[in-house]
């Protein structure tokens, strides 16, 4: 799962990626409004952390401008500023949480996995796909019951198509989504080919029907067969 912190503070910010590094989360973080814009505008990502207090502007002219891009990331504010008004306005303009600082790490994680599942996963712990089931806490993947070994990033690839399921994934899509800005500094993108098939390979021996498909020149697909 892909992130966007939004912080001006450095210790806080530096806490909260290593936390999320550590649970599995990859974390980009930007510290101004130009540069949060710059990047929504640029990439797609599963939630968006979002402080208020920015030394550029303030994050309410981040809410308006995901709002005017129609973009559909889950968004959390964190902000110091606790008073009833600059809730309100931020889950007017579109916010879906709002943490008030100071906050313990882990009950951030348990924010944001609670909105990525309701955004993505219809607010289950438990993805299934007909004989595939996958738990979003434990990081396991069943086929038919049976465990099947995989690494983290075929877990995150395999929710990440789920999710998307009937949509044509390009392979920049894909790439941003398992490296964040990292992709863009990357000469190809075949190790997400090598993903795919992995992951195709594994699901096949465990006994899963061909659920990944190949558009050819645009990327992939999950759907039924």
């Amino acid at each position: 799962m892909k992130l966007l912190l939004i912080e001006d503070e450095y210790e806080l910010a530096e806490s909260i990626k290593a936390y999320l590094k550590d649970n599995n989360y990859l974390c980009e973080w930007v510290n101004k409004v130009d540069a949060a814009v710059e990047k929504i505008s640029m990439y797609e990502y599963d939630c968006i952390l979002l402080d208020l207090m920015l030394p550029d502007g303030n994050g309410f002219e981040i809410l308006k401008e995901l709002k005017r891009q129609n973009k559909t990331e889950g968004i959390i504010i964190i902000s110091a500023r606790e008073t009833l008004e600059s809730k309100i306005e931020g889950l007017q303009l579109g916010a879906d949480d709002y943490l008030t600082k100071p906050f313990h790490l882990s009950e951030l994680l348990v924010r944001i996995q609670a909105l990525i599942r309701r955004k993505n996963f219809k607010g289950s712990n438990i993805v299934t796909f007909n004989e595939i089931e996958i738990d979003i806490f434990a990081k396991t993947v069943k086929v038919d019951g049976r465990m099947i070994d995989l690494t983290k990033k075929e877990i995150d690839l395999l929710l990440y198509l789920i999710g998307n399921k009937n949509k044509v994934l390009s392979k920049g899509a894909i790439a941003e989504h398992l490296s964040g800005d990292m992709a863009d500094m990357l000469d190809n993108h075949d190790f997400v080919y090598a993903h795919i098939k992995n992951l195709k390979n594994k699901l096949k021996e465990a006994g899963s029907g061909d659920y990944i498909k190949t558009v050819y020149g645009l990327g992939y697909k999950w759907q039924n067969d």
